[in-house]
């Protein structure tokens, strides 16, 4: 399989097939989500967009990056969600990169979003789809995050080899300034668990994918090919179609 790796600024409209990486924190928080019950997250380029979102339905939740702020129920962490009852909610999420870089791509064919937690079921939704090509998005510090870069490496290498130890991709990661940035609280809304979290390694069994749901977009868990009902381990449910009911 051929692939090629991004920032948000790279991205130029050509992607069929897309993987955007936000491994902190975007996409391991939305896997948490899932997995506390959320059935789907929509995405907004901003906090305006989320609270103008939020005010048309107000049984939505909204979920930002940084410290909590008016208006807001959650925030980007992981470790904050994961004892959250999210069962049958829908969730918005709008961060500063990963967000941003899903809405750039949610044109193409197969657009997904992954971090170290999804990785495996990542790399087997693309095979399912046969994919001939891929652009992974690196979406933190316009493509230079470490994080994201040794994730989409190592998703690479997982399309590739089929079996890949993850230890020296999760050491790159883990030195990263992003994950400094969160062990030191230099960012907003950090949970002492976050690094952690957001460096287990197929923590859950579905892939996340890109849909549309009356011209917004919606991220959906993806349950690995042949399972029925929620996902393995995870509160999924069901896979993304185009144009979903509400």
């Amino acid at each position: 399989m051929d692939s090629r790796v991004v920032g948000i600024p790279g991205v130029d409209g050509t992607e069929r097939v897309a993987v955007v990486i936000d491994v902190m924190r975007a996409f391991t928080t939305a896997a948490w989500a899932f997995h506390r019950g959320a059935d789907r997250i929509v995405l907004a380029a901003d906090g305006k967009e989320a609270l103008e979102l939020k005010a048309d339905h107000p049984g939505w939740l909204a979920l930002k990056d940084g410290a909590p702020a008016p208006g807001f129920d959650l925030v980007n962490s992981p470790g904050a969600l994961r004892e959250s009852d999210l069962t049958g909610r829908t969730v918005i999420q709008t961060t500063t990169a990963g967000t941003v870089g899903a809405l750039a791509v949610a044109g193409a064919d197969l657009a997904l979003c992954a971090g170290f937690a999804v990785a495996g079921a990542t790399a087997r939704a693309l095979a399912d789809h046969g994919a001939d090509a891929v652009t992974f998005v690196a979406t933190g510090e316009d493509g230079r995050a470490e994080e994201d870069l040794a994730c989409a490496a190592y998703l690479d290498r997982l399309l590739a080899e089929g079996r890949v130890d993850p230890a020296p991709y999760l050491r790159r990661a883990r030195t990263s300034r992003a994950a400094d940035d969160l062990r030191g609280g230099r960012r907003g809304g950090a949970h002492p668990d976050d690094v952690e979290l957001c460096l287990e390694v197929d923590r859950f069994d579905f892939a996340m994918a890109l849909g549309a749901m009356d011209g917004l977009t919606v991220l959906r868990p993806l349950p690995r090919a042949g399972a029925t009902g929620r996902a393995a381990g995870a509160g999924a449910t069901g896979t993304v179609a185009a144009d979903p009911a509400p």
